[in-house]
């Protein structure tokens, strides 16, 4: 997975910053500039370049742009506009542009341009592609902002960002004042962060009648939005083209084996195209993955299959255009795409002729009274399904193949793909809502409300990790809990480290776990010698430390290496994700900036002693007194605390490769699926859980075995020994013990 693309490009060196996916000149372009090297780019008082116009032609023949007018006119007139359009049809490259010169027009007397998008490789591919239109630098007029990277300076006109960015920006800035226009892009594909916005802007937009608010959907969504936000404007972008749809007859058992046939067939054909496969979930991606690359060469003579894997959760690259020297290339690449549910948004190639849909994904959906994500097979939705055919965009030969009958379309679908909110953990948006509640901003009308079960358990967790008062309101806690862009346990982790003077391990954990996995996908055959190279980063007292070993070897690797080449062999040999390490570089970079910034106290690494394990052990468990779970019968069968839920290592955790079960233990994930692992896990004591647990929540659990041992070694601890704890936290933290005190 490449990350090159998602560099800022240094404008001193270079005037402007041409992504691969585009064309190189056409050879008649001098006869071009010749003509027009008088006319000034407004938003940088330049001569626009040659490519500048090519770029407009190419612009001029999407299908927003008949639109342009008529957006204007309501975008001069109205407070909130709504754009419906499919995929590709221009929305999310245009609009923006139409709205920066609308902001110059009025000479940003009000701001200047922000959209919003659902998923960072968005953000960073159309910043860079509408830099490139407007003929501006990147990061200078136009610029993007995804999490732990920012690419802007306070002069920038058009910002593309995530939505939870902007979402965390109201902080500290509630009324969005540095923005005369917001644009929110991707609604369809309904996250929190989307959401939270939509509801959150119908008071800002009270108090500040001049910010305009555009709003970009597919058309399924198109009436739930006039019902929520009343009579606005809309814009209608038409982008029909006849695509041939394929149904099954009748339900198959073997997935697997249409697709393989299905891929096989197109191959042999000789039609020409690359193909699209939307799998259920990422296991499938590498069972797939696997069976295609043994069968790519069967016939030379019609050309090669070129397996193309994308993992949507990933940082990884977009499916783009082949560039000029692949298409050099004097064997014919059929490339074949496998990816998931939201991969819909990677697919930026026009080259795509056939696409192959299951019809279903593995979900994850939340359960609030067990604390846990059940990840269940679920149909997609009419709208994911038909968004998916828009990926053969103009196509008029593509070709869409549904391994599902279209009875199984119309009842087992639902119209509309399931808000975010209404399946997922609301704790961290709940912390947001609280910290917001402070500037006047804490109503919001929620298109849909999320369960009140879901509420009333983020609240009590929010209060179990002592971030409410005694009135239900942000503690001191809670606000510089609130500043760290990461789930409140980790962010009471972290808090607590500072306490327990183990801060730089906890970020080195806090990174490790926020950033995608380091373990490479390994190929088949290489899993022992795979297993082999991890067991040299295994540490003794789990799955946590084993991260910071990691880390700390890639970090001495960058250090001792005379090239990014070398670093990235290193991580080749020991089968690790070396993009992940870079992003876990990043993520540190940015929570030691925030300890800097609210001035917690930092202590001197210490990794490696007995009293740093401890202390390790310690903060990790201040946050995560919620995710303790007992192996009950001695052969690696956990038993959750909060629940009834028995859980295996994952195959992956330092335990299971040495074959060491502790009886207690900490773990950062559990999901309930067909394997129930617990994911990231260290041994601790049943003696520092019970000094670390707070009193309430452990009363809260319910009977078990496991609670009843636990109550023993609480009746033995000696009562001073609990004294002496809370007068230590008092003396070290005053200004918040109070809190902390009362609520534990």
């Amino acid at each position: 997975m490449e990350e090159e693309g998602l560099e800022c490009p240094n404008s001193s060196s270079e005037k402007r910053y041409f992504p691969e996916s585009l064309d190189s000149s056409d050879g008649d372009e001098e006869e071009v500039l010749a003509c027009e090297d008088l006319e000034l780019n407004p938003f940088d008082g330049l001569p626009y370049s040659s490519r500048y116009y090519k770029l407009l032609k190419e612009r001029e023949d999407l299908p927003v742009w008949k639109e342009k007018y008529s957006f204007m006119e309501n975008l001069l007139q109205n407070q909130i506009v709504i754009v419906s359009g499919d995929a590709k049809c221009g929305k999310s490259s245009q609009v923006p542009q139409w709205c920066a010169e609308y902001c110059l027009s009025i000479h940003y007397q009000h701001g200047g341009v922000i959209c919003t998008q659902v998923h960072k490789q968005t953000v960073v591919q159309l910043a860079l592609r509408v830099a490139d239109e407007m003929d501006v630098n990147i990061g200078h007029e136009v610029g993007y902002v995804i999490p732990f990277e920012n690419c802007c300076t306070n002069e920038t006109i058009l910002r593309y960002c995530t939505d939870d960015m902007l979402q965390r920006e109201m902080m500290s800035n509630p009324f969005l004042g540095s923005y005369g226009v917001i644009i929110l892009d991707d609604i369809h594909e309904r996250s929190i962060a989307t959401d939270v916005l939509l509801g959150l802007l119908k008071d800002v937009l009270l108090a500040r009648p001049e910010l305009k608010l555009i709003i970009n959907s597919s058309p399924h969504l198109i009436s739930k939005l006039n019902s929520y936000y009343g009579n606005v404007p809309l814009i209608e972008v038409k982008n029909k083209h006849p695509v041939e749809v394929v149904y099954l007859s009748e339900a198959q058992k073997d997935s697997f084996e249409s697709i393989l046939r299905l891929i096989f067939e197109i191959h042999h054909s000789g039609e020409k195209g690359d193909i699209v496969v939307f799998l259920a979930c990422e296991q499938d991606i590498e069972k797939v993955c696997e069976i295609v690359y043994q069968g790519s060469n069967l016939n030379p003579d019609l050309g090669e299959l070129v397996v193309v894997p994308l993992y949507p959760k990933e940082k990884c690259s977009l499916f783009k255009p082949l560039d000029e020297t692949e298409k050099r290339c004097q064997v014919y690449q059929r490339r074949v795409v496998l990816t998931t549910s939201s991969g819909e948004f990677l697919i930026w190639s026009n080259s795509v002729k056939f696409v192959i849909d299951v019809g279903v994904e593995r979900r994850k959906v939340y359960n609030p009274r067990i604390r846990a994500n059940s990840l269940v097979m679920q149909p997609i939705s009419q709208s994911q399904a038909e968004i998916r055919k828009q990926i053969l965009g103009s196509s008029s030969s593509g070709k869409f193949f549904c391994l599902y009958t279209e009875e199984f379309a119309s009842k087992d679908m639902t119209p509309l793909k399931p808000a975010e909110m209404q399946e997922a953990n609301l704790t961290s948006m709940v912390l947001f809502m609280k910290r917001i509640d402070i500037a006047g901003l804490g109503h919001c009308d929620f298109m849909n409300r999320p369960a009140p079960e879901s509420l009333m358990q983020a609240l009590e967790d929010l209060d179990y990790l002592a971030a409410l008062d005694n009135d239900g309101n942000l503690s001191e806690f809670g606000i510089i809990m609130s500043e760290f862009p990461l789930d409140p346990q980790l962010s009471k982790s972290i808090l607590a480290s500072c306490e327990f003077d183990c801060v730089d391990e906890v970020l080195t954990i806090a990174a490790m776990v926020t950033a995608p996995n380091c373990f490479s996908h390994v190929p088949h055959g290489a899993e022992e010698v795979a297993l082999t190279c991890w067991k040299t980063f295994l540490h003794p007292e789990g799955d946590h430390f084993t991260l910071i070993s990691i880390y700390k070897a890639y970090q001495d690797t960058t250090l001792n290496s005379s090239s990014e080449y070398c670093v990235e062999k290193w991580c080749h040999d020991y089968f690790l994700n070396c993009s992940a390490l870079r992003m876990a570089d990043v993520i540190r970079a940015e929570l030691l900036e925030i300890i800097k910034r609210i001035e917690l106290p930092y202590a001197e690494p210490a990794f490696g002693s007995k009293e740093n394990t401890l202390n390790i052990k310690k903060a990790l468990l201040s946050g995560y007194f919620m995710q303790i779970a007992r192996d009950v019968d001695g052969s690696g069968n956990y038993l959750m605390l909060t629940h009834k839920q028995v859980a295996q290592l994952h195959p992956l955790s330092g335990y299971s490769i040495t074959k060491k079960m502790p009886e207690w233990v900490l773990f950062h994930k559990f999901s309930i699926s067909e394997n129930n692992y617990i994911r990231i896990t260290s041994e601790i004591s049943p003696e520092l859980f019970m000094q670390l647990v707070p009193q309430y929540y452990f009363s809260n659990l319910p009977p078990s075995e496991s609670k009843d041992i636990l109550q023993q070694v609480m009746d033995h601890l000696s009562p001073m020994s609990t004294m002496n704890k809370e007068q230590k936290m008092c003396e070290t933290c005053p200004e918040t013990a109070e809190q902390r005190c009362t609520l534990q």
